[in-house]
């Protein structure tokens, strides 16, 4: 059980609410029993460990308001909008006998004692709170779902989990869910659509554009061969000139 110190406000005016918080405190008030409503303060920095945990609306806390304890459970928390941090918060008293009705958050454990987890299955999880009417003195801060032996296609129903003494779900006229091991889910990948083979006429043209090519470079090589040749004879007659004859000396 979590203690808080906490100190009486008189003042409840905007202006005195907007001072505590400038100086790191909460305005609240604790309500219920016999005894009237009391106008408090609580230390910011006393209540941000406990005030973000998910059992915060459901665990009993002990307030010290000058020298006197008193229990009280959080019943709502204001928050500013711009910057989410809390501004006020309300506690109801807990009178000893009476019946408080509160939305308990489950837990689950042993998860690797699951034979349908280790087979690939999934917890699914229906309720992630319960609404349970609790002793004012036997408030659970949770309810443990064991998820030992349990197997793919199993339900967990309200009537398996064992409860507190003296705490049943608001719930009567029916054993609810609150949790299943599904089957796994296989997400199957789309096939991919096979590649087109290109069409026979399309084929026989490229063939044919091949062939054409081919024919065109195969002339050229021969016109470049025989313009060679043709280079190559002119000059060899050139160099084959018959030399100038002499004129005879006259005697």
């Amino acid at each position: 059980m979590s203690n808080l110190k906490a100190v009486k406000r008189e003042n409840i005016s905007t202006g005195s609410n907007k001072k505590l918080r400038a100086n790191g405190l909460i305005p609240a008030i604790i309500y219920g029993g016999k005894n009237p409503n009391q106008n408090i303060s609580i230390s910011k920095k006393e209540v941000s460990g406990i005030i973000k945990s998910e059992t915060f609306l459901s665990k009993v806390l002990e307030l010290d308001l000058d020298g006197k304890k008193e229990k009280v459970i959080p019943r709502d928390v204001a928050y500013n909008v711009v910057s989410e941090e809390p501004i006020h918060i309300d506690f109801m008293r807990i009178v000893s006998g009476k019946k408080i009705v509160l939305e308990i958050p489950v837990k689950f454990v042993n998860h690797p004692d699951s034979p349908g987890l280790k087979k690939g299955g999934v917890l699914n999880i229906v309720r992630r709170k319960v609404e349970l009417r609790c002793p004012a003195e036997n408030i659970p801060d949770e309810i443990v779902v064991d998820l030992t032996g349990t197997d793919i296609g199993t339900s967990l129903k309200i009537s398996s989990i064992k409860l507190p003494e003296n705490v049943a779900p608001t719930i009567t006229d029916r054993d609810f869910v609150v949790a299943t091991v599904a089957a796994p889910t296989v997400i199957k990948e789309p096939e991919k659509p096979a590649e087109e083979a290109p069409a026979e006429g399309a084929e026989g043209d490229a063939q044919s554009e091949g062939a054409d090519a081919s024919s065109k470079e195969a002339d050229a090589s021969k016109k470049d061969d025989k313009t060679k040749d043709s280079s190559g004879s002119d000059k060899k007659t050139e160099d084959k000139k018959p030399a100038e004859k002499k004129p005879a000396e006259k005697k």
